[in-house]
């Protein structure tokens, strides 16, 4: 079962989260953490992209980077730009968004901040669907290590639970002790503080019925928050099983509220084919139809668009291609990087290949269709996005889904809440 826990978060005051809060560390480089900062001295961006202190292409990897981190964070909270909260408790943190993926309606999705249990990743309870690269993770673990806390979360998704939801719509009625929309997406945030003793109980309580929680985005930081408790506990000749170090801040939605958009392919050549004899051998397992020049998304699983030469063509993979039964063969990213990129354009370990980008559904068709236009790449792939039941039936399975199988949107917004370790 999930054990999750409130602690004391520390958190910008009411006035200053708009010039705190930043997008995460992982969706922006330097150049454009650099820029978006600006002459803001208050942004996370020093803390978690600590290299914009230092002069342009400083890498982000330098041991002085990881303690300007925490030089910054220390500052902040000598500053009173970050304050810790007196009482353990929880948060509810609520997203809203006009997607396309939604019709372009308006949602709102809410999760709860909590500090969910490292021996829960280690025991499983805690699933993931990807793999993780051992550099990253020792990235991560430095960052927590040099500023003893978890400054971002990670994104987690629960099976609904109509008592939690109760919860959370009773709060949603209240006013929020954060409201403001992000500049560069537009997207709304909202942030709640849980420090009822009853609700504190009823959350907790909820949680421990769950069998398990899902990393949704964050595999990485789920890694070395966990590494780093283990260390810590190995370094404590007092360690007890209950100290803080021994859980790391995510936040948790429900599984039907998130939103999972495509992420997309493009490929810098054709392995030597020609555009006719690249659509001939798509066609031994596709149905292959040409579209037009208008823009052109897929419309159902198992079927694919691709942009070449100007044009868009709809792929339907053929039914001998993939089994029903099979967790991981049935996905439309499995499908395409066997059929297409491994066995027409000869791409190999794509999470290596430097012959393949991948893109986001958020920044749409028309990037795709731009990068392709200007010469920079020769063709362009769309998916249907994988849902939220397939990525946790993979985990439940125990197996690794394809590389760049998902893109969650919202992303979360960073220095809202840190949890500290001790």
């Amino acid at each position: 079962m999930a054990i999750v826990k409130p602690f004391k978060g520390i958190r910008p005051p009411k006035e200053l989260v708009e010039q705190v809060e930043s997008r995460p560390y992982d969706v922006l480089d330097s150049e454009e953490a650099r820029i978006e900062a600006g002459d803001n001295e208050k942004s996370l961006y020093h803390i978690i992209k600590p290299e914009i202190n230092f002069e342009p292409g400083t890498s982000e990897y330098d041991p002085k980077v990881y303690d300007e981190a925490a030089r910054q964070f220390q500052m902040f909270q000598d500053k009173g730009w970050l304050v810790q909260d007196d009482k353990e408790q929880y948060y509810i943190y609520a997203q809203t968004s006009c997607l396309p993926a939604n019709g372009g309606k308006e949602k709102t999705q809410y999760g709860l901040v909590v500090g969910a249990y490292s021996g829960d990743y280690d025991s499983g309870v805690i699933k993931k669907h990807e793999l993780t690269r051992r550099d990253k993770e020792e990235d991560r673990m430095k960052h927590i290590r040099v500023n003893n806390a978890n400054i971002e979360p990670v994104f987690f998704a629960y099976p609904d639970n109509e008592v939690l939801d109760t919860l959370i719509m009773k709060y949603a009625k209240t006013e929020p002790e954060y409201d403001f929309v992000a500049p560069i997406d537009g997207f709304g945030h909202k942030l709640w503080i849980v420090s009822d003793d009853n609700d504190i109980k009823t959350i907790t309580e909820e949680f421990a019925k769950m069998p398990a929680l899902y990393i949704a985005d964050g595999h990485h930081r789920s890694a070395a928050a966990a590494l780093v408790g283990t260390e810590k506990a190995k370094d404590n000749p007092s360690h007890k099983g209950d100290e803080e170090y021994n859980y790391f801040m995510a936040v948790a939605f429900q599984a039907s509220q998130l939103t999972v958009l495509d992420y997309n392919r493009v490929v810098k050549d054709l392995n030597g084919n020609t555009s006719e004899q690249f659509l001939e051998k798509l066609a031994q397992n596709f149905t292959v139809e040409k579209k037009g020049t208008e823009e052109y998304r897929p419309q159902k699983p198992h079927e694919f668009s691709l942009y070449l030469d100007g044009e868009w063509y709809s792929l339907n993979a053929k039914p001998c291609t993939f089994n029903e039964n099979d967790p991981i063969g049935v996905l439309d990213v499995d499908i395409s990087s066997r059929l297409i990129l491994q066995d027409i354009l000869n791409m190999g370990d794509l999470r290596s290949s430097q012959r393949i980008d991948f893109v986001g559904g958020l920044r749409g068709l028309g990037e795709l269709k731009r990068r392709v236009d200007s010469g920079e790449m020769r063709a362009a792939l769309t998916l249907y996005p994988v849902s939220m039941k397939q990525i946790m039936d993979i985990a439940d399975s125990g197996n690794i889904m394809p590389p760049k199988a998902t893109w969650f949107e919202p992303k979360l917004r960073s220095g809202l809440v840190i949890h500290k370790l001790s």
